[in-house]
């Protein structure tokens, strides 16, 4: 793809100011989200360390892939936020911001004095985002709240393992980045509410809350039945056949959500007496005798190879796919002709790949990423341009330990 075609123009959210104190996952994926669709977003950073992930291992050239892979597009300030300076400094550039977004326990922005009240009553039109794990009215509320202890609580993984094997956790940090999500559709919405009253709005957002609610047919299986769904591993719990099948070198998958993807597997499998088989022939039989067809299933398809099967799965127009690592998927041949991956130049740390964003307008993605700032990059240039500090004044703070930037 040309780089006429990877780029756009500004991005629907240009002028959009976004203050960023958020830190680790849920919230840093947001606001990377935020500056793809071409918002300008200032991340807040301690002084002494940064974001806690700019030390997760491994690294490129001293740069966390933790931090390049959720802070691209953003400018940094290194600021301490418990001196008096450092509290006066971020509650200035909140006056000048469309939306704040932070990740704290519920209560921590309220006792630094950066709370939505304290906020709001300079800028009524202040969209104010609060990611937490639990929420601030649940039991849990001040426990810590990771990722896992997320998914744990949202019983995601108890169905996500082969049956009568351990729990185990999503292979991708679904309970952070769902909450990221979550908040990016309160805060569009609540964008496109102010565009019309001014006022601006607290969207809060926990995660727990957002796993659950994308928990989908699961929880409906709940209350439908009484039952709490099983694990069934890659197969589904209500549709049959569906998931990972042996081959004689490897495994495929196979999607037959519909009566006539199962007559073509059928098909495809030198099977069409199945279609007619009574135990077979509609949905709720073939969930009865699972047992009874995935046999017949595994002794066909283990006579072939992998890639046998991908080539006559797609003859016959059944849904399927090979399982490949998370190499091979960056390296297929979509991701090329999607441009979803672009290599940009840090002045110190130098190339590194990037995944873009996925959404398109008019057919063209996000604007070319900016790379990952070092910890007060933006320092001087923020209390400058945005603030009309002096250099003189910028110094000051420096030496009394309120700012940090790079030389």
């Amino acid at each position: 793809m040309s780089d006429t075609q990877q780029q756009t123009a500004a991005g629907p959210l240009a002028g959009i100011k976004v203050l960023d104190f958020s830190r680790i996952l849920s919230g840093p994926y947001a606001s990377m989200v935020l500056a793809d669709l071409g918002a300008e977003v200032i991340k807040v950073e301690p002084i002494t360390s940064g974001d806690e992930t700019r030390n997760f291992p491994p690294f490129q050239n001293g740069m966390s892939h933790y931090y390049i892979a959720l802070n691209r597009s953003k400018k940094s300030i290194s600021l301490d936020l418990k001196s008096p300076e450092g509290m006066q400094i971020a509650k200035d550039l909140a006056q000048q911001s469309d939306i704040v977004l932070e990740n704290f326990r519920p209560g921590v922005m309220d006792r630094l004095g950066l709370g939505y009240d304290t906020l709001r009553a300079e800028n009524e039109g202040l969209l104010y985002c609060s990611i937490t794990g639990f929420g601030a009215n649940s039991p849990h509320g001040d426990k810590p709240a990771f990722d896992i202890v997320a998914q744990a609580l949202s019983g995601v993984m108890s169905v996500n393992c082969e049956p009568g094997q351990a729990p185990n956790k999503l292979g991708i940090p679904l309970g952070d980045m769902a909450g990221s999500i979550f908040s990016l559709f309160g805060l569009l919405a609540a964008l496109h509410e102010r565009n019309a009253t001014g006022r601006g709005k607290h969207i809060e957002v926990a995660m727990l809350d957002s796993l659950i609610a994308l928990q989908g047919y699961l929880s409906q299986i709940y209350y439908v039945s009484g039952q709490s769904p099983q694990p069934v591993g890659t197969q589904h719990p209500s549709i049959v056949p569906y998931g990972s099948f042996p081959t004689s070198d490897g495994h495929v998958i196979v999607a037959c959500l519909t009566e006539r993807f199962w007559h073509n597997f059928a098909r495809c499998l030198d099977r069409a007496d199945l279609i007619k088989d009574p135990r077979f022939a509609l949905y709720d039989a073939r969930l009865a005798n699972r047992d009874a067809l995935q046999p017949i299933i595994h002794a066909r398809m283990t006579q072939d190879t992998t890639a046998y099967w991908l080539q006559r799965l797609e003859e016959f127009d059944v849904p399927s796919a090979p399982i490949l690592s998370i190499g091979e998927a960056l390296e297929q041949e979509h991701v090329a002709k999607q441009g979803l991956v672009e290599e940009i130049t840090h002045p110190q740390i130098g190339d590194m790949k990037l995944v873009r964003g996925p959404i398109r307008f008019d057919g063209l993605g996000p604007a070319k990423a900016k790379a990952p700032s070092m910890l007060g990059e933006n320092t001087f240039d923020v209390l400058s341009d945005q603030l009309g500090l002096q250099a003189s004044d910028i110094q000051k703070l420096v030496a009394k330990g309120v700012v940090k930037g790079l030389p």
